[in-house]
C-alpha cells in the first residue's frame, strides 16, 4: 500500500500536473517563505530555520528544509532578504534560492507593502532510488535543470491585523523528459489574514486563515485559532480543509523563538494515515539605530 501511494504521487506530478508548493503550517511565524512583500516588515533583523516532514513513517515522504532572513533597511522604509529551501519526494529533489526585496509605505495606522523576489530553482532526480524493470526506458532518466524564478506580494500590516496576497511563483516552470513535459510549478495564490484580540494584560487570541489555490489542484483553506500567554508562549490548533487537525505550540527566550506542529488526519480511515512535523527555530533583533528593539511583537 505504501509503495502504491507513493507511485500515485509520482504520477501525479509526470502525469502533466504540477507539484504543490511545500506546505507551512507555521506561516505566521515565517511569513516571508509566502509572500515577499513580508520583508523588514517587523523593523529589525530577522533569521529562521525550518523543517518539515510531511506524512512521516511512508517511505519516501515530502520533506523540506529551509532557511530565511530579512532586514528592514533605509530608515525602515524598505525591507531586503534571503531564502533557500530544499524540497524533496521520493527520487526527486527541488533546491531553490530567491532574493527578496519590498517597499513599505506607511498609513496612518498600518504599513502597506508591495514585495518581489527572483532566484533560480534548480530540479534533480535519482533514477538509481528507483527499482525500474526496463532500465532502457527514457522517462527514467536521471536529469538536472535549473529554472528563473520570480514572485510578488502585497501586504497589509498594524499592530492588530495583517493581510497578504502573494504569488511566489509568476512563471510556470516545465522541463522535458523521454519526450514528456513535466511541469514543476503552476503559480500558486496565497491569501492570508489574522487578527489579534486582547482578552486581557497578559492574553491574546489570534484567529487566522490562509487560503491557497492554483489550476488543476483542489482548493485549500487553514483555519488557525491560537492564544498567547504573557507574550512569550503560544498554543493553538488549526485545521486544514477540515481534513487534516494540528497543535501548534510555541516559546520565546530573549531574541529566539522556537516553534512546533504536530499534524494528524482526520479521519483514523484515510488512506494518508501519517502524521506530519513541522519545527522552526526563529531569531529577531534590533540592528540599526533606527530599529525596534521591543521582541514578542503581535507580528
Amino acid at each position: 500500500m505504501k509503495y502504491l501511494l507513493l507511485f500515485s504521487v509520482l504520477v501525479f506530478s509526470v502525469g502533466g500536473h504540477a507539484q504543490q508548493d511545500p506546505i507551512y503550517a507555521q506561516y505566521l511565524n515565517n511569513t516571508l517563505l509566502i509572500n515577499p512583500a513580508f520583508a523588514g516588515s517587523n523593523n529589525m533583523f530577522n533569521a529562521a530555520l525550518q523543517y518539515r516532514t510531511q506524512w512521516a513513517g511512508l517511505e519516501a515522504n515530502p520533506t523540506t528544509f529551509n532557511f530565511s532572513s530579512h532586514i528592514s533597511a533605509n530608515q525602515n522604509k524598505m525591507g531586503i532578504g534571503l531564502i533557500a529551501s530544499q524540497d524533496k519526494i521520493g527520487d526527486t529533489k527541488n533546491t531553490e534560492i530567491n532574493g527578496v526585496y519590498a517597499y513599505k509605505i506607511k498609513m496612518k495606522n498600518a504599513v502597506f507593502s508591495f514585495g518581489l523576489q527572483a532566484g533560480m530553482v534548480r530540479y534533480s532526480n535519482d533514477a538509481s532510488l528507483l527499482t525500474i524493470r526496463d532500465l532502457g526506458d527514457p522517462s527514467f532518466n536521471s536529469i538536472t535543470e535549473t529554472k528563473f524564478n520570480v514572485g510578488t506580494g502585497l501586504l497589509l500590516k498594524s499592530d492588530r491585523y495583517i493581510i497578504g496576497l502573494s504569488v511566489p511563483r509568476l512563471i510556470p516552470t516545465s522541463i522535458s523528459q523521454g519526450g514528456q513535459s513535466i511541469e514543476l510549478y503552476k503559480q500558486h495564490y496565497y491569501l492570508f489574514g489574522s487578527y489579534v484580540m486582547f482578552l486581557s494584560e497578559t492574553i491574546r487570541f489570534k484567529p487566522s486563515l490562509l487560503l491557497r489555490g492554483t489550476a488543476g489542484a483542489s482548493f485549500s483553506a487553514d483555519v488557525n485559532a491560537s492564544f498567547t500567554f504573557r507574550e512569550h508562549y503560544t498554543a493553538g490548533l488549526f485545521t486544514r480543509n477540515f481534513k487534516t487537525y494540528g497543535l501548534l505550540l510555541q516559546g520565546s527566550v530573549k531574541s529566539f523563538k522556537l516553534g512546533y506542529v504536530f499534524e494528524l488526519p482526520g479521519s483514523l480511515a484515510s488512506s494518508l494515515n501519517f502524521v506530519s512535523h513541522e519545527i522552526m527555530l526563529g531569531f529577531s533583533m534590533g540592528v540599526f539605530t533606527y530599529h525596534d528593539q521591543a521582541l514578542n511583537k503581535t507580528f
